[in-house]
């Protein structure tokens, strides 16, 4: 996820890398950093908030007026606000698999050894498609429209028995019953 939602002053915000905000005024000072609440991100994501400038809003010109009586009055707002640069911190894990992941990729030699390990053998079931541990809910509801009967009747029994992702569950249950329908 390249974005976090966060919470300041009883707001929300949608934020990225390096993105410049306009908030309602922060009790922290000018050039100094904070984390604000994360509210959605990725597990683990850190945001900070650096403040560059308090500043003053636009004018905003209140006019009262009745008529016939010669009452008149005006009257002017501006908010105070506080500049804030973002910045995201990649989540801990990935930053982990970041390092880690070229070695893999640099010594595929080993690979051949490990399909002599039957655990892993036993965890696809027959007739599922291929990779589909690593799919994600959404992936899986676009895929199974197009998937036939006996692989959508083993993706359900692998996710029932192992992973019972409830939107998983249902894109399959709804296209095994669009297939029936439609025999």
């Amino acid at each position: 996820m390249d974005y976090a939602i966060i919470r300041l002053g009883g707001k929300q915000y949608r934020v990225r890398e390096g993105e410049y905000l306009v908030v309602d005024r922060v009790k922290v000072d000018e050039g100094e950093t904070f984390s604000p609440d994360v509210l959605l991100g990725d597990s683990g994501v850190t945001v900070t908030a650096k403040v560059l400038a308090h500043e003053r809003g636009p004018k905003i010109r209140i006019g009262k007026y009745r008529r016939r009586t010669g009452y008149r009055r005006h009257n002017g707002f501006r908010a105070a606000t506080s500049r804030l640069e973002i910045s995201l911190g990649a989540p801990q894990q990935k930053r982990a698999a970041a390092k880690t992941a070229p070695e893999p990729v640099e010594t595929p030699a080993p690979e051949p050894a490990a399909p002599a390990a039957a655990p892993a053998a036993d965890e696809h079931v027959k007739g599922m498609p291929s990779g589909y541990e690593e799919l994600t809910v959404a992936q899986i509801a676009e895929g199974a429209k197009t998937w036939n009967r006996p692989m959508l009747e083993a993706a359900l029994e692998y996710e029932q028995a192992h992973a019972a992702r409830k939107g998983a569950i249902a894109a399959l249950e709804s296209a095994l019953k669009a297939k029936e329908e439609s025999s």
